[in-house]
């Protein structure tokens, strides 16, 4: 058993702390995307313009995310988590303060860059505190709050939007914030750690910031504007493009780079990484289709879809506990392997539903994905920090989850892509059996023009169900292609080479940096 060099006096009340702000972390990813419309109502802005609300923290937040192990080296972790969850709230403080839409997005792109190291940083220091054998148990919690956080996002910002003012969902987060970070200073501000000085990699630094900002707005914006039919969607991309070709070969060969590639290195993490990113972008893709598809073809309001989808939670609450305490007595690739099992056959499920789908199935089969869920993040995380050097646990928890995070920017667009094409695609597959010379075309208008009253109302009722089969097909084909992706990981997870244990993050675990 490997004992922590330093414990704080109470360590549920720190894990308490330090979930607490990650859990309001991860929850602003998504808090402010019901209200979107009322905040474009109050500020005098349209819809889309209001999108980058949402859009100004992700570019900030990914930019941020990979800069975690430089900054923890320079200002140590504890103070690091400290410093970053109190600028947190004061932005939000700031955000819910805004008078136009131009402030609001500036404020949201700050609150995003001090948000970026909060989540590594609390995966670091939770570790750090836990003897090895409890160390899962860390990482399960850390999951849970992964997985429950973004569901609950919509629905609180939805009721406090609906119940207050939209600027309450910014508001809250001030007292969570202070009450976090002073919790979690009283209990570790005796933390031995040892900081460097690192000079800073300027051309990294540049070329991230450039590249990073550069790809998520190409994928925020690649929908609207028609992708590649849009001058400045093609401008995105070249720039991108060049700036993080110039970035990762600076890094590889810059002998103190801002973001440390040579992590991938190691076989673990480099096999858990590549499973973590593509498992998320499957599982974020599924969780913004189901929602998607069931308003916008099955006639279901914003609340009901809500209803449908939120049973993904309940398993990995029940569930995580008991994978965080027993998980380790178990090879963490067969429960890897389950977890994308599980996601793969409920995936091909889905793959069987039909335009008269009911609530109960659609219900059913999101709380049987969480059982995948309950099995994919503790394993996961656990195998990709598992060869890993102690020092290193922030830098690869910060580069990690900076690659989930675009991963889902990429799930976000590529997917209503995939679908809204696909669609079409259907449609005019499915309109070249409809002709005025087909006996079952003119049966159908026949009853279609005495339900309407109308030829012409008969005629759009028949376009609208071919539309309506056309979305139909397009969903069940990406159900498929997402059930075949969840078996290939798979393969990818027993990649990772055993034993699997996580290392304790941080200065007072490495005895120094």
């Amino acid at each position: 058993m490997s004992e922590p060099k330093f414990r704080p006096a109470n360590v549920p009340l720190t894990t308490f702390a330090l979930s607490l702000a990650t859990f309001m972390q991860v929850l602003d990813l998504t808090i402010a995307n019901v209200s979107l419309p009322t905040i474009a109502g109050d500020t005098g802005t349209t819809v889309t313009q209001a999108t980058w609300v949402i859009t100004s923290f992700t570019v900030a937040n990914a930019i941020a995310l990979p800069l975690t192990g430089f900054l923890s080296r320079r200002v140590g972790e504890v103070r690091l988590f400290v410093l970053a969850t109190l600028l947190f709230s004061v932005t939000s403080a700031l955000c819910g303060l805004a008078l136009s839409m131009g402030m609001l997005v500036g404020f949201r792109a700050l609150q995003g860059a001090v948000a970026g190291p909060m989540y590594p940083i609390t995966q670091a220091l939770l570790l750090s505190i836990y003897p090895t054998e409890k160390r899962p148990q860390a990482l399960a919690l850390i999951a849970m709050v992964t997985v429950v956080a973004p569901i609950a996002g919509p629905i609180l910002g939805g009721w406090i939007t609906e119940n207050y003012s939209w600027r309450w969902i910014f508001f809250i987060n001030v007292p969570i914030g202070v009450f976090a970070s002073s919790l979690v200073w009283l209990q570790m501000h005796k933390r031995p750690e040892v900081t460097e000085r690192p000079r800073v990699d300027y051309v990294g630094l540049i070329t991230l910031v450039i590249g990073v900002s550069a790809l998520q707005i190409l994928l925020d914006k690649g929908n609207q504007l028609d992708w590649f039919g849009s001058n400045f969607i093609v401008a995105l991309a070249i720039i991108a493009a060049i700036a993080l070709t110039v970035f990762v070969i600076w890094e590889l060969t810059d002998p103190q780079p801002i973001v440390d590639l040579k992590l991938f290195r190691h076989r673990n993490f480099a096999a858990g990484t590549l499973a973590l990113v593509l498992a998320y972008a499957a599982f974020f893709a599924i969780n913004l289709i189901v929602p998607l598809w069931v308003q916008t073809q099955l006639g279901y309001t914003s609340e009901w879809a809500g209803l449908a989808a939120a049973p993904v939670g309940i398993l990995p609450v029940i569930l995580t506990p008991f994978v965080g305490r027993y998980g380790g007595r178990f090879d963490l690739r067969i429960l890897a392997s389950l977890s994308f099992l599980a996601m793969g056959a409920v995936s091909f499920y889905r793959a069987g539903f039909n335009t008269q789908v009911g609530f109960t199935d659609i219900a059913w089969a999101q709380f049987w994905q969480g059982l995948g869920v309950a099995l994919f993040f503790m394993p996961v995380l656990t195998i990709l920090l598992s060869d890993l050097e102690t020092s290193e646990i922030a830098s690869g928890s910060g580069v990690a989850t900076f690659l989930r995070t675009v991963a889902g920017s990429f799930a976000a667009s590529l997917t209503t892509y995939w679908w809204d094409r696909g669609a079409a695609v259907q449609h005019a597959v499915l309109g070249e059996h409809i002709n005025v010379y087909s006996p079952a075309t003119r049966a159908a208008l026949a009853q279609t023009t005495e339900a309407t009253g109308s030829m012409k109302g008969a005629e759009s009722l028949l376009n609208q169900l071919v539309s309506a089969q056309g979305f139909m097909v397009s969903t069940v084909d990406l159900f498929w292609m997402l059930g075949w992706l969840f078996l290939g990981l798979i393969a990818v997870m027993w990649l990772a080479k055993a034993p699997f244990i996580a290392k304790s993050g941080g200065a007072a675990a490495a005895g120094g940096h």
